[in-house]
Parts: structure tokens; sequence; C-alpha cells
């Protein structure tokens, strides 16, 4: 267990496709790291079941401290993110970008020419970790608003940034990761 006192780099992170049964500790997770929209549980284990070839978990002493939901998007080579959640207990192991590496290196994923996700202007945290893994990969970065506060949340939600990343090929994707 991380209590703070670890080498972070000695930490032992196990990346792995979900399973039904972690839709539980994928939903607790999401609730610890405000502020993500929380789906309900149910929504969690079908992601885990249904997607599970495009999701990833991170475990430390099989703990889940990390996870991403993503799919490829329909019509698409494009492959998009729908939430990426840290544990403040893993922060700093760079969790984020291991995760995002080890999706976009995925067969499941290899004919994706973008990876796609989209920000609230105001998340910081995650515009940092996109534009960081842009960089590691030598992506293209772009972004334009997509879902509109007004249009398409009724003013309940700020505006959604479309975030484009640009994939190199798959063999530049490996060195990189």
């Amino acid at each position: 267990m991380l209590n703070g006192t670890e080498t972070r780099k000695d930490i032992a992170v196990e990346l792995r496709k979900p399973e039904p049964d972690d839709g539980a500790a994928i939903w607790e997770l999401v609730r610890d790291c405000k502020p993500l929209d929380e789906n309900s549980i149910y929504a969690n284990v079908i992601q885990a079941d249904h997607f599970r070839d495009t999701c990833v978990v991170a475990e430390v002493d099989s703990e889940i401290l990390g996870w991403i939901s993503g799919h490829m998007i329909p019509n698409e080579d494009a492959f998009f993110v729908w939430q990426v959640a840290v544990s403040p207990k893993a922060r700093g192991l760079g969790l984020g970008k291991k995760m995002l590496n080890e999706l976009i290196n995925r067969d499941e994923t290899a004919e994706a020419t973008e990876l796609k996700t989209t920000i609230t202007k105001d998340n910081a945290a995650s515009w940092g970790l996109f534009r960081s893994f842009a960089r590691q990969i030598g992506g293209t970065l772009e972004d334009a608003p997509h879902f509109e506060r007004d249009t398409h949340f009724g003013g309940a939600q700020a505006t959604e940034h479309l975030v484009t990343i640009s994939l190199p090929d798959p063999a530049a994707l490996k060195r990189a990761a």
C-alpha cells in the first residue's frame, strides 16, 4: 500500500484489462477523484465487461489506484478517452501517461490515428496530462469547443473542448512508451 514513504520509482504498478468484478472499486476510485463525474456502479461494471479491451486499471498491491475508460469511435480511426482517474494516493507515479501508453499500444487500438477526449477549460490536471502525453509521443494537440454549455448541457455543465492528439505510427508509439 502506498503511504507516502516509499521511493516512488520502486513501486510495482500492474496495468491490466478490467474485469466486471472491478466495477465497484472503479466506482469508488472515481468518487475519490473529485471533480470527476460519477457514473453508476452498473456503468462501471458494463465498461469493465463490454469495453475491457479499451479500458485499463492500474493496481498497486492489488488495489486499483488508476482507471481509464475509452473506446474506439465507430466509423473513425480514433480512440476516445472518456475518463481518467488516478487516486490521490498514487499521484506523482506517472500513472496517467503509463495507462494512456498501455491503451494506445494495444492491438484493439492499432487502427487509431488519433486520440480524442473532452476536457473543460478549468481542468488543469487533464490539460497537463494530455499536453505532456502529446509531447512524449511526438503528437500534435488541437482543441476546440465541442459539447457546449447551453446547446448540449442546458446550462448545467461547462463546455467540453474536444482535444485531438495525432498518434504516430505504431512502431514510434512503442518506442515512446
